[in-house]
């Protein structure tokens, strides 16, 4: 008999939905789009059947299949009660009772289990990728947010509402950048893609970097790519914001070392893809800015899960987790 689960990845224009195995191999997947028009009766409809179809292929493959559940990871989700609650990016609107209404097209189900993406990101880790073995981590996701999910004692940390471990929205600077969420200052105004096309602009209006790889394009145009890419020809203003990213970025790990003491912080996203350039001064701040009773401690590694797959295999690691609990 093989086992497998469903991995469901709500963004804001697409969502993701993948058959992933017990290695975390996804067999088959599918898109569809996030609804823009708030009609959440009608997208668990499409959902239900992008689903069934994709059940479908794979037994098609594999007659002796079993479907243990459907991890779901969406802005705003709230593992305790199974809903998606005030999400900005998504067009339903207040609370909406997401695993309730999934569960009433999938009775037969084992486990049908929902968080935020960040924090099915870290599940995934756990159960598919660098931190199988480990029980105290952290996972920061970098793209057009930081996220973050902690794990303490082998359990997810998610406080007594089922929202704990935005270190994304931690004050970085007081006063500093605004942030989407309306704040200012927060890590993800300076750590995340948006955050360092942010930083290279400032850099060039302060140096008058005309000569700059990066001077000619538009403020819609540059993305992390353009300046990794910059940096590898050695352009200063590329280098200089892989620098200025990682003394940020490591500044806010350290103040998360500080409040859990884990074996090691993973990264993930968009970012990590220029290496060292990012990891290199990351971990530099991130000793600073330590305590002496944690430096030398605590590694920083780059997550393991496929990037093109990590979404639908970290929401699927959710319904391996929950079954893990309930046996």
């Amino acid at each position: 008999m093989k086992n497998v689960a469903i991995g469901v990845d709500i963004g804001g224009t697409n969502t993701a939905i993948g058959v992933v195995d017990t290695e975390g191999h996804v067999l088959v997947k599918n898109n569809i789009p996030t609804p823009t028009d708030g009609d959440i009766n009608l997208y668990i409809a499409e959902l239900t059947l992008s689903i069934k179809d994709l059940i479908n292929s794979v037994e098609l493959l594999n007659e002796d299949t079993e479907v243990l559940g459907i991890g779901i990871g969406a802005p705003n989700g709230n593992y305790y009660n199974g809903t998606i609650e005030y999400a900005p990016n998504l067009s339903f609107r207040g609370v909406i009772p997401f695993v309730k209404l999934l569960r009433e097209k999938f009775p037969e189900l084992k486990a049908i289990t929902l968080t935020n993406d960040a924090n099915a990101a870290a599940i995934g880790e756990m159960i598919y990728g660098g931190a199988k073995g480990m029980t105290d981590f952290v996972m920061y996701t970098l793209g057009t947010g930081v996220g973050s999910g902690i794990v303490v004692d082998g359990n997810m940390v998610y406080g007594h509402d089922g929202f704990a471990g935005e270190c994304g929205h931690t004050t970085l600077i007081p006063g500093g950048r605004l942030c989407a969420c309306g704040a200012k200052g927060h890590v993800e105004t300076y750590c995340s893609a948006p955050g360092m096309k942010r930083t290279a602009f400032e850099i060039m209006v302060r140096d008058n970097a005309t000569t700059s790889l990066l001077a000619e394009k538009s403020y819609k145009e540059l993305d992390s790519k353009m300046i990794f890419e910059a940096a590898e020809k050695g352009d200063k203003v590329a280098l200089e914001v892989f620098e200025t990213t990682g003394k940020w970025l490591g500044l806010a790990l350290a103040n998360t070392v500080h409040h859990t003491s884990p074996e090691a912080v993973f990264l993930f996203g968009g970012p990590m893809a220029a290496g060292e350039y990012i990891l290199k001064p990351t971990r530099e701040s991130m000793e600073k800015n330590l305590l002496p009773i944690f430096r030398n401690k605590i590694k920083i590694l780059p997550s393991q899960l496929k990037p093109g797959d990590a979404a639908i295999v970290g929401a699927s690691a959710l319904v391996y987790k929950e079954l893990q609990g309930l046996s």
